[in-house]
């Protein structure tokens, strides 16, 4: 990574106003993806980096290194049942927030797009109605993937919350 790279530009694609739940629901999670990238897109590495509210530790990078996981956790672990490790917090510890002095964010940008492409596939032709049982503490917790779907997309807004925040304090850009 050279120290002139920023994160790319995104095009954001407003969900359509009338469909199916299949398509309201990808689309909205699409628009939630892009909408984290937006806030990312034009700062430099050592930007994404910043903690810019303290005392928090949170960074636009540990959001998107934080939401590869989550992506992973939810539509690879549990709705295909793939054994995997967690990239940047194997043991649960808020490493994939607070681990980022060193991360190479230009690769974290990247990973983060291919674990999305990774959901997309994990979940292709999968019925909403699919009963997937706890990957976590939890066995008892049954969902079914429509569950999944809103979980993530309330994630996302929570998160894209925090990082419009975020980028507000590092250079003033505000918006969604």
């Amino acid at each position: 990574m050279t120290s002139d790279w920023t994160a790319p530009v995104v095009e954001r694609v407003e969900p359509d106003r009338v469909g199916g739940e299949r398509a309201a629901l990808e689309q909205w999670l699409d628009y939630h993806r892009a909408t984290l990238l937006l806030k990312c897109s034009g700062l430099t590495a050592a930007q994404l980096k910043e903690r810019a509210v303290s005392p928090s530790t949170l960074s636009l990078l540990g959001l998107v290194r934080h939401m590869t996981e989550v992506e992973r956790w939810w539509f690879r672990m549990h709705a295909n049942g793939e054994n995997l490790s967690f990239p940047y917090d194997p043991d649960q510890t808020g490493a994939d927030f607070d681990d980022t002095a060193d991360a190479d964010a230009a690769s974290n940008l990247q990973a983060y797009r291919l674990e999305v492409e990774a959901a997309r596939a994990a979940t292709a032709g999968k019925p909403l109605d699919l009963v997937v049982p706890s990957r976590g503490d939890h066995p008892e917790r049954h969902r079914d993937l429509r569950w999944i779907y809103v979980h993530v997309i309330e994630e996302y807004a929570r998160h894209n919350g925090h990082a419009d925040l975020l980028r507000e304090a590092l250079d003033g850009v505000t918006g969604e």
